[in-house]
């Protein structure tokens, strides 16, 4: 379980030392309710980590955190922190996050999913991955007697924009608003050095609905075989520096 805890530290290290890619799936249904994910794949990490990630010990963890089940559990804790760490927190309620790592196989796989009633329920899910993926590293400080507060926070996120979701009638809309421009300028300047590292990161968009797509107002996106899914991949450094480049809007046939 040890490792557990370490390899959710070692994703927020990864964003900053090797190529990435994550994968934000989105799926509609016609009431306008569905599910969404985010999905990471470590498995590159844990190749160039080579033994000193598992300290030459094969294991296999397959784990899954119900985050409204460890709020509840922690919520003397958390009733400690700042509103806005609990806000940051209370993000997570309805997530579920599964954890696969295998050693041998030097496999390891996140991902953070919820499904939901109404789209607009949704916030900056990316955002909310890395909060989520921080959460067990300091709990087990407290496990283990160390000093610290029991919940992680000061993870670096690009608080300095908001993303929201719509569906309404035959129009879906995914919509960044910029609420800080000085925070995405730091969050930005503390990954010039990595710029090389991350040169092969990529985000991309996987978005399912109910009836074929009419119009989308993206011109980089593909488009499925039935016609009623789109992908739109972008750098990861486009994105940090343009969080708008994600933003679409797609108007589906009635």
């Amino acid at each position: 379980m040890k490792n557990l805890f370490i390899s959710l530290k070692l994703i927020v290290l990864s964003l900053l030392i090797v190529g990435c890619n994550f994968s934000e799936d989105l799926h509609i249904n016609e009431d306008g309710s569905g599910k969404i994910a985010i999905n990471f794949d470590g498995s590159q990490l844990m190749q160039m980590a080579g033994d000193k990630f598992s300290e030459g010990k094969e294991e296999v963890i397959d784990s899954t955190i119900v985050f409204k089940d460890f709020l509840e559990e922690k919520k003397d804790s958390i009733s400690k922190l700042s509103i806005e760490e609990q806000k940051r927190l209370k993000r997570l309620e309805n997530f579920k996050m599964h954890m696969l790592m295998n050693t041998a196989a030097q496999e390891m796989k996140f991902d953070l999913y919820s499904d939901f009633k109404d789209v607009s329920e949704l916030g900056d899910v990316f955002n909310d991955f890395k909060t989520a993926s921080t959460v067990g590293n300091k709990g087990k400080n407290m496990q283990e007697g160390q000093a610290g507060p029991p919940i992680p926070m000061g993870t670096p996120e690009v608080e300095g924009s908001k993303v929201s979701y719509s569906f309404k009638g035959n129009t879906f809309k995914r919509v960044t608003e910029i609420i800080d421009e000085q925070v995405l300028k730091q969050s930005l300047d503390s990954l010039e050095q990595m710029k090389m590292f991350l040169a092969s990161s990529q985000y991309k968009l996987n978005y399912h609905f109910p009836r074929k797509i009419k119009k989308i107002s993206s011109d980089k996106a593909m488009f499925s075989q039935d016609g009623k899914s789109f992908t739109l991949q972008v750098g990861f450094m486009e994105y940090m520096e343009n969080p708008k480049i994600l933003d679409v809007e797609v108007e589906l046939e009635k």
